[in-house]
């Protein structure tokens, strides 16, 4: 489940929310915000929250780790988070190639924005 919202909130050592986008994905939960500095320039913070099941029966605790992108290193970064996305579809894709059995034996070739379906009746 996704959520998007534009909020202000300000608190002890908090910089300003101007955006926020909260991201649910099994244990965990991504915050993606946008917020500015004393400069006034704007940045993404991006926060993943994981719950914590203690086994001794201790309290939940959530644990946070976070992350501060900047304006100017955004190209970068987008380049960057691509680059490896790509290569763990690629990467994944062809280790499934490689267990499923087929006339052929496994694909070699690199994917591409074009789908391709094969039907066997």
């Amino acid at each position: 489940m996704e959520g998007a919202n534009n909020k202000k909130q300000t608190g002890a050592g908090d910089k300003e929310i101007l955006f926020s986008k909260a991201i649910k994905a099994g244990s965990r939960i991504y915050y993606l915000d946008v917020k500015k500095n004393l400069k006034e320039d704007m940045f993404l913070a991006i926060t993943e929250s994981k719950k914590n099941y203690p086994k001794d029966g201790s309290p939940i605790t959530f644990e946070k780790h976070k992350i501060f992108i900047y304006q100017e290193d955004f190209t970068k970064f987008l380049d960057g988070m691509n680059e490896v996305i790509n290569y763990i579809r690629i990467h994944s894709d062809a280790e499934e190639r490689a267990v499923e059995p087929n006339d052929e034996g496994p694909s070699k070739e690199e994917p591409s924005d074009e789908i391709k379906l094969n039907f066997n009746f």
